[in-house]
């Protein structure tokens, strides 16, 4: 298949500046996901890899050759849209077959008698039908090939949509929220399809999502965006374990890390969390900041118990959920203070994941413990991941 590089690239609209010098690199057979809210220009980079919009700054290279001067017929790439962009008037089977047909396609194609039979007779070639037979097999479409769309549910025309795009056999397949218009149950089957169809492949894929279970369950690179800006590239283990900044610990997971506003002691040995409330600074965070200095804690749900009386954050069960496996429980804390978000409203309490069901029930008064290899320490001033800065001297 293909590597992709983007280097340096910008978008703007008149002033408006939609994509800031993003540079990234693909190695071959890479399952990419571009990640963000909606605006931060994810759809409009994908759109300038494909050619449908031109760069207004950088380089775009698909297998080390520059493309971004080719017109998207030339870059042998397959874009699957989000609403499928089916043609309802032809069959599953020629929906799948009609790029190969095209490539094929001549001025008289467009004569009404000629150019039917034409198409017909390159459909029924046997390297066409073998391709689409075997594509159809891969995405379970076999029964389904003399059907037309509207008589598919939601989840067979996005797999029509991804036989189009496989049949090409291209370098890069792109796709834009290609899920966004199914129910909950059907996109998490079609995750799971698109993540073997990835597998099968090998190919080098692009995808573009705001759902952030959609990035961690399927890509093996994730690219967080906000305002056309790169905020963390890397696996997703990577982003959720160590998010480079307050804004990728508070879009990555569900719930998502718990921030607390914090102070360094003196001596740099322990972190005063407000009113009477402290604990040790985690080995591995110490000499991150200086004596004094403002930071901010993270902790994810998971890393963080909660337990009537004991040792830890004092606080009183503020809500209750149980969601089946496990409870979600959330704490307000007697003297330390989570951090306000960035429209300035107030966060969530402490939220804290339980296995299973838990007795707790709100009002009641327990003590938040923490697991201190997990602690991620923040510049409150600049919001960077301490971890990723120099140390401080």
């Amino acid at each position: 298949m293909a590597s992709i590089k983007l280097q340096d690239i910008t978008k703007n609209f008149a002033d408006k500046h939609v994509v800031k010098g993003v540079s990234i690199d693909v190695p071959d057979g890479e399952f990419l996901v571009l990640l963000g809210p909606s605006g931060c220009g994810k759809s409009t980079l994908l759109r300038m890899l494909a050619g449908l919009e031109s760069i207004s700054g950088g380089e775009i290279h698909i297998n080390e050759r520059r493309v971004d001067e080719l017109p998207p017929t030339e870059r042998d790439i397959a874009f699957v849209f989000q609403s499928y962009a089916l043609y309802p008037h032809m069959t599953v089977r020629r929906n799948i077959a009609f790029p190969l047909i095209m490539r094929q396609h001549r001025w008289w194609f467009h004569i009404p008698l000629l150019g039917g039979m034409a198409k017909r007779r390159i459909e029924r070639s046997p390297a066409v039908s073998q391709l689409v037979e075997r594509t159809a097999r891969t995405l379970a479409l076999t029964d389904w090939l003399d059907k037309y769309p509207r008589t598919l549910s939601g989840g067979q025309r996005q797999r029509v949509a991804l036989g189009r795009a496989m049949v090409r056999e291209p370098q890069v397949f792109l796709m834009d929220e290609p899920l966004s218009n199914l129910d909950a149950k059907l996109r998490t089957t079609m995750r799971a399809e698109i993540s073997k169809l990835h597998q099968r492949v090998g190919g080098t894929f692009v995808y573009v999502t705001h759902d952030q279970v959609e990035a961690m369950t399927m890509g093996t690179r994730i690219a967080l965006l906000k305002d056309g800006v790169v905020q963390q590239f890397g696996s997703p283990r990577e982003i959720y374990e160590a998010p480079a900044n307050l804004y990728v610990a508070r879009f990555i997971g569900t719930p998502p890390m718990n921030l607390l506003q914090a102070t360094v002691n003196a001596d740099g040995s322990a972190l005063a969390l407000g009113g009477e409330a402290s604990m040790p600074l985690p080995a591995h965070l110490r000499g991150l900041a200086a004596p004094g200095a403002a930071v901010v804690l993270g902790l994810r749900p998971n890393a963080l118990t909660v337990a009537r009386g004991g040792q830890g954050l004092a606080g009183r069960i503020a809500l209750v959920e149980h969601v089946g496996a496990e409870s979600l429980v959330a704490v307000a804390l007697t003297d330390a203070r989570t951090l306000h978000d960035e429209e300035g409203a107030a966060s969530a309490d402490l939220m804290v994941t339980v296995p299973g069901y838990t007795d707790l029930a709100n009002g009641d008064p327990v003590a938040v413990g923490f697991d201190a290899a997990q602690a991620v320490l923040f510049d409150a001033a600049t919001g960077r991941n301490l971890a990723a800065a120099p140390r401080a001297h």
